[in-house]
Order: structure tokens, then C-alpha cells, then sequence
């Protein structure tokens, strides 16, 4: 696949950036060695290789879900400018 300049034009366009004329030959050769690039990885023989998130193969630490300092209502809403029947209360916005 190869980008012209009336490709990369447009999608300067879609992208919101603006591009001036004499930048968009620049600009599609750019976007030619991005696509060559992924060409490159396409020839790539990925068959047998797991999917991976990291480079470097880690498990992460396990804990177990404890609440460590639950029933605090009180000592909570103390910080509250207004504080009703155990919730915040806050001003009205819709009417």
C-alpha cells in the first residue's frame, strides 16, 4: 500500500492537523515507511508464540480482599459540610 499526497492530505485533514502544501510530500513519505514498517512485521512468524503484556514475565502480588477499616461512618461524615441520616447531603442542582 502507498500513500500519496492527496491521502496524507486528508488524513492531516481527519486528524485535525493542520498541514501546510508544501510539507505534505514529507508528510506521505512518512506515512509510506510506517506502512513499510508494518509490512516488515506482517512477514514475521508469530505461530506458536504466546501473547504476552510485558517484556519481562512477572506475576503480579496476590493479596486476599479484607476490609481493613470499614465501620467508620461517623468519623467519615465528620468531614462533611452537611451530613443527613448518615449520607452527605449536597444543594439541589436540577429542578
Amino acid at each position: 500500500m502507498s500513500i500519496d499526497i492527496t491521502t496524507a492530505a486528508k488524513v492531516a485533514k481527519l486528524a485535525r492537523i493542520k498541514v501546510e502544501d508544501d510539507a505534505l510530500p514529507a508528510l506521505a513519505e512518512e506515512f509510506n515507511a510506517i506502512l513499510g514498517f508494518i509490512e516488515q512485521l506482517e512477514e514475521v512468524d508469530v505461530e506458536g508464540v504466546a501473547p504476552m503484556t510485558s517484556v519481562t514475565p512477572q506475576r503480579l502480588k496476590r493479596r486476599e480482599d479484607v476490609v481493613m477499616d470499614g465501620d467508620q461512618q461517623e468519623k467519615v461524615l465528620s468531614n462533611a459540610p452537611d451530613a443527613r441520616e448518615g449520607f452527605f447531603a449536597v444543594p439541589k442542582v436540577v429542578e
